[in-house]
């Protein structure tokens, strides 16, 4: 856990995330990313100099109507003394019942944040936190430039104007195997996914094809997200 909360104390202070006085909702899936996230900024209130409150939403797609089982982090919530809040919604009807959409992760991520956008500001928070990590950014990239023929990925910290909101994702710097690893050392149970896509998606994909070439040309992962920086794509130039 040690190096998460250096490379999430790194990305906070190069990005200028978090300032005295702010209120974060974290958003929590319950898969490890959101957890080991909460976990992180909970524990870095104690030195890394900014006085924060945190506030765990989780927002319940309910896949085929089914209420989702949120126990895990409502406890890690209680454990750490965060207020924790279940927005239930409609996400899973609209996405796979309704729309019956063939690539849904699209229209489900861009509900999810309406949702969560939402839920933050009826709950006075002016930054939410998501748990992207390293990994999660070089395929975005990757996804953005060979299934959409643009250069662009989300932003390290992004100003939502018209929401009084800022995005922040604190964890880019923290790879994913280095995320399992804390999990497993910090006896961290998950959330399993009940998405029926989970799996079976575009990033899934390229989440293999960027595995396979990194297999073959070791630091191609480190190469994409410098270059990233280095051509301060998206505002990520430090």
């Amino acid at each position: 856990m040690q190096k998460i909360l250096g490379n999430m104390r790194k990305a906070i202070q190069q990005y200028k995330m978090i300032e005295n006085g702010d209120r974060i909702a974290v958003g929590i899936s319950g898969g490890k990313d959101s957890l080991i996230l909460l976990k992180g900024l909970a524990q870095l209130r104690s030195f890394i100099g900014i006085d924060y409150d945190i506030v765990g939403i989780t927002i319940d797609p309910q896949f085929g109507g089914i209420s989702g089982n949120y126990s895990i982090p409502a406890k890690m919530c209680s454990d750490l003394g965060i207020p924790y809040h279940i927005i239930p919604t409609h996400i899973g009807e609209v996405v796979f019942e309704i729309r019956h959409e063939k690539n849904p992760c699209s229209l489900c991520a861009r509900m999810r944040r309406g949702a969560i956008h939402g839920a933050a500001s009826e709950l006075s928070c002016n930054k939410i936190a998501l748990g992207h990590n390293f990994d999660d950014t070089v395929e975005t990239f990757i996804m953005n430039l060979f299934n959409e023929g643009r250069i662009g990925c989300y932003s390290p910290k992004t100003l939502l104007e018209d929401k009084n909101l800022t995005v922040i994702r604190p964890m880019i710097y923290c790879k994913e195997r280095e995320i399992r690893r804390a999990v497993r050392t910090s006896g961290i149970d998950v959330v399993k996914s009940a998405c029926p896509a989970d799996g079976h998606t575009n990033r899934q994909k390229t989440k293999e094809f960027i595995a396979e070439t990194e297999r073959r040309d070791h630091g191609f992962k480190d190469r994409v997200f410098g270059a990233i920086q280095r051509g301060n794509i998206d505002g990520w130039g430090i």
